[in-house]
């Protein structure tokens, strides 16, 4: 992969349009899927797929921001109106006869303009049956809503799921409401879509290996039990997920609050150490809500970063 001539700083780009792109478009009534973008690291395939895009207001993307700071942030995501169209990339990773998804998508849980997984593996020939691993970076909506389909079966039956521990106390063992009161509305949900992989449960620490160069990273903070991946091979690569937010305020503001981080002050530290050792070490970034296909480095700009795409 190489750099794009995109930098926030330098290009305001339409990341409205380039989710509704990702997402897949209509013709003449008839939905067309996106096609996945394909990378080489290492020993692994990786073919980036769309679930489409969700919408967020400013005071969640950067609710430390003043009037004017989310005023620009809006406008270089493309946004309008005080919210942005946020696109939804999910990595699945192909090594020896592993097939690995990295996080589901939506399915029918959360906003509508979501859900696309499920129809663009179909239309790229993958069928979901094929799926061994399914690994979730955390319990949110956007994240672990595409376990179950609609009729209430298993989306990827033959997989196995790999949960952080820390990831599936919080939700299942312990009363999340009751120490984070904000964060009621996710928890029956959560519990749904862990409940239903129950049986197929694989509990992972940080350092596990979840293949042959796959590692395990610890990045709490937007969740208690959140887990980033780090691949093996090349200039290394770190999947991760929702730790580094969103390709301005994240890099540009790392002490910045995120808003739907459950610990505001470890989301930020994660959120620092992650960027700091990036920018430093030139590690390949794929994040889970960045411009499509969400593949970028951090490069030091001033006090901060700036996020720089690759194609």
């Amino acid at each position: 992969m190489r750099p794009v001539s995109f930098t926030v700083q330098r290009r305001s780009f339409l990341a409205g349009a380039a989710a509704l792109a990702a997402a897949g478009t209509t013709i003449a009534g008839r939905a067309v899927a996106a096609p996945p973008r394909r990378f080489g690291h290492g020993k692994f395939q990786i073919d980036v797929f769309s679930d489409g895009f969700i919408t967020l207001p400013d005071t969640v993307i950067a609710p430390d921001a003043d009037a004017a700071e989310k005023a620009d942030i809006i406008r270089r995501l493309g946004g309008r109106e005080g919210a942005a169209d946020i696109p939804v990339n999910i990595p699945l990773i192909r090594t020896g006869e592993a097939l690995i998804l990295v996080d589901t998508g939506s399915g029918d849980k959360f906003q509508a303009t979501a859900g696309r997984l499920r129809d663009n593996l179909l239309a790229a020939g993958i069928a979901p049956e094929s799926v061994t691993h399914v690994v979730l970076t955390h319990a949110h909506p956007d994240h672990a809503g595409g376990i179950l389909r609609p009729d209430g079966t298993l989306t990827f039956p033959n997989a196995a799921y790999h949960v952080a521990a820390a990831e599936w106390d919080f939700w299942v063992e312990e009363d999340p409401a009751a120490r984070y009161p904000g964060l009621s509305g996710f928890v029956p949900g959560a519990r749904r879509d862990l409940g239903a992989i129950g049986g197929r449960l694989v509990r992972l620490r940080d350092g596990d290996e979840l293949v042959s160069g796959i590692r395990v990273l610890d990045t709490p903070g937007h969740t208690p039990g959140h887990i980033s991946l780090e691949l093996a091979g090349d200039d290394g690569l770190l999947i991760t997920g929702d730790a580094i937010t969103n390709v301005v305020a994240s890099f540009e503001h790392p002490r910045w609050r995120f808003g739907f981080d459950t610990d505001q002050e470890q989301g930020i530290a994660t959120r620092s150490r992650l960027i700091e050792r990036a920018a430093a070490e030139k590690l390949r970034m794929l994040g889970y809500h960045w411009t499509s296909p969400g593949f970028a480095i951090a490069e030091r700009h001033g006090a901060a970063y700036r996020c720089v795409a690759l194609s």
